[in-house]
């Protein structure tokens, strides 16, 4: 039994290695690459107008506020200034979203984005994303680098196409800090040992985002309030979970497993839902000794039998937000065969280690 799982690690650390390691530094060419143009897209939007500043930026050679969704697609996050005279405010009346209303007794005035409050008060998601996706088509017109990009048509979103061959959206958001969503606050389960306190504090410290885009669970009947709303995300406190342990290695063959062998038609599979699953494994195994290397077959085996049993339940709760299903609107064929396709990955891999040399 040891000298099998000995083998599969093996494999697997072969794999990070060839594959992996290749997959991430085409993909920070790639990064570096698109951010050139995006940059120069968002300097053109600043001088426009002031109040959307670009907060990409440069840090350890990642860039922080980008987002890979596929090794040909992107989201940039887009951080804008003065919340504060907003309140809060997830009744959990729209899974995966929350509003942003005019404190009592705060003018509109006071705002630094008074014309894109509604008449009942609420900073509009919408309005905001629209003003902005106008700018950007402007901005695309002027902006040096406007014969290799173009603003994708027909979607409320900001998404350009760079050089025919990737997608980036560009993300108005806020960032909030200090406080933790209602909607989260069964997170973390009190039966279960892991993060651990000290862990648990700094997450929530690190806060989360809140996004203008078109959200998962309204996609098809959005009515005006609700597209006034703001999608929450958990980015930095989910990289902050994944510190430690061989947990990082374990999400970077997942990715390469799923470009690979899982990028199907209708799309029912991306980076996120293999963090996702990947958080839940962290619950499942609390002690950082299941995170040595010598693990790594184990977890990934983990993850993929999971990831088969959603796929084939169809459902993919949210890790921080188990109401908000991250399978909503994939098409029911697209997941079968997703499912399909992931078993007979799982069964090469457990059955035959020396396989991964041709996956």
């Amino acid at each position: 039994m040891i000298a099998a799982q000995a083998k599969l690690v093996y494999q697997l650390n072969k794999y990070y290695t060839e594959r992996c390691q290749a997959r991430k530094a085409a993909i920070a060419k790639t990064i570096r690459e698109v951010c050139k143009v995006v940059s120069d897209v968002l300097k053109e939007v600043e001088v426009q107008e002031p109040r959307f500043i670009s907060s990409l930026s440069e840090i350890d050679a990642r860039y922080e506020g980008l987002e890979g969704i596929s090794p040909t697609e992107f989201e940039v996050v887009l951080y804008l200034n003065q919340m504060g005279v907003f309140n809060f405010v997830d009744d959990g009346s729209l899974p995966g979203c929350a509003v942003l209303k005019l404190s009592d007794g705060r003018k509109r005035s006071m705002s630094l984005w008074v014309e894109f409050i509604t008449a009942s008060g609420y900073l509009s998601a919408r309005k905001i994303r629209s003003r902005f996706q106008t700018l950007v088509a402007q901005a695309v017109d002027k902006c040096s680098y406007r014969d290799v990009v173009k603003m994708i048509a027909d979607t409320s979103e900001v998404k350009l196409r760079i050089r025919e061959r990737y997608v980036v959206q560009i993300t108005p958001a806020f960032k909030c800090t200090g406080i933790w969503p209602r909607s989260a606050a069964q997170w973390p389960m009190p039966h279960i040992p892991w993060p651990g306190p000290n862990r648990v504090a700094e997450v929530k410290a690190e806060g989360f985002n809140l996004l203008s885009k078109e959200c998962y669970s309204l996609t098809g009947k959005q009515s005006s309030a609700e597209s006034d709303a703001w999608v929450l995300q958990f980015g930095e406190a989910e990289n902050r979970l994944l510190m430690g342990g061989c947990r990082n290695k374990c999400l970077s063959v997942l990715k390469t497993l799923r470009d690979r062998h899982l990028e199907l038609p209708g799309q029912p599979l991306n980076n996120y839902h293999m963090k996702t699953l990947l958080l839940y494994e962290c619950e499942k195994h609390p002690r950082e000794t299941d995170w040595d290397e010598a693990c790594l077959g184990d977890r990934l085996n983990g993850i993929l039998l999971q990831l088969i049993s959603c796929l084939q339940c169809r459902r993919c709760p949210h890790y921080f937000l188990p109401n908000l299903d991250l399978f909503q609107g994939k098409p029911h064929s697209a997941l079968e065969s997703a499912a399909k396709q992931t078993w007979r990955l799982a069964r090469e891999i457990l059955t035959n280690p020396k396989s991964l040399d041709k996956l």
